[in-house]
């Protein structure tokens, strides 16, 4: 048996985009994700989007992690996605998509390169969580600022010194069930740097939530002007920006690119 796949990446951080696989004859979509994201033995992916088809929206949208469990939302991922349901139904239009974390509105814009889109995504509240289970762990620094946000999936943020001097592996294993992000301020005046150990995945080049969760800290913090609307993340993979409205400062809206890397048939026993 024959699956049609697309890769993609946001900056860094790669989908794998399938539609209908159930149809297929595919029904575990954990080993799924698990075979086809292997980056030895499969095609390599930090994650698998899986879109089936849902009355009122232009898809729904599941995300399985490179170790199958599941994840409720991914900033760069949904742009992937949205890149890929663009090219199934042949427009750019604005896209409503049903994701386990809520309702998402994508709009997609074209580029220099036709392999690129740039995509804007509303992403929801920013809402705030308690201290995830053995945070101590880690032994901040009491002075160190930390915040756990919700993206619809689980955030903390922590600010150092100098991202490129943490050991981010090490600490992101001792909470492997949360989203853990570094921050620094700068290069530009508004704008942080970070990096990002991912739940399911580690260390990826870029998490969109992440930058979303990151950006929102920053402000609070003080790391950039909170009178300022948007929030330059600069990340291994590349820059994202986060804008918050005026009329709604805890709701955010991300935007970044969408990069078609193949178009895959993979054989299925």
């Amino acid at each position: 048996m024959k699956l049609s796949l697309t890769k993609h990446h946001g900056l860094g951080n790669d989908f794998l985009v399938v539609f209908d696989p159930e149809e297929h004859g595919v029904h575990d979509l954990p080993r799924l994700a698990v075979d086809l994201c292997d980056r030895r033995t499969g095609v390599g992916a930090d994650g698998l989007l899986v879109a089936t088809s849902a009355e009122g929206y232009a898809a729904r949208m599941q995300l399985f992690n490179a170790d199958g469990s599941s994840a409720e939302m991914s900033g760069n991922g949904i742009r992937c996605f949205a890149q890929a349901v663009a090219a199934r139904r042949g427009d750019l239009g604005p896209q409503l998509i049903l994701t386990d974390a809520g309702d998402r509105v994508v709009t997609l814009a074209s580029t220099d390169d036709a392999a690129v889109v740039t995509a804007q995504v509303e992403m929801g509240h920013v809402g705030q969580l308690a201290e995830p289970n053995d945070w101590h762990l880690l032994q901040c620094n009491p002075d160190r600022p930390v915040a756990h946000l919700s993206l619809g999936n689980p955030h903390s943020v922590v600010g150092v010194d100098d991202v490129a001097a943490v050991d981010l592996a090490d600490l992101g294993a001792k909470v492997p069930h949360v989203n853990l992000e570094i921050i620094e301020p700068g290069p530009e005046v508004n704008a942080i740097t970070m990096r990002v150990h991912e739940r399911g995945a580690g260390i990826t080049a870029a998490c969109g939530t992440g930058a979303c969760a990151a950006a929102f800290a920053a402000r609070s913090w003080g790391l950039v002007a909170s009178v300022e609307p948007e929030v330059v993340v600069h990340m291994e993979g590349g820059t994202a920006t986060v804008t918050f409205p005026a009329d709604a400062p805890d709701r955010a809206v991300l935007t970044g690119p969408a990069t078609l890397v193949a178009v895959l048939e993979v054989e299925r026993a």
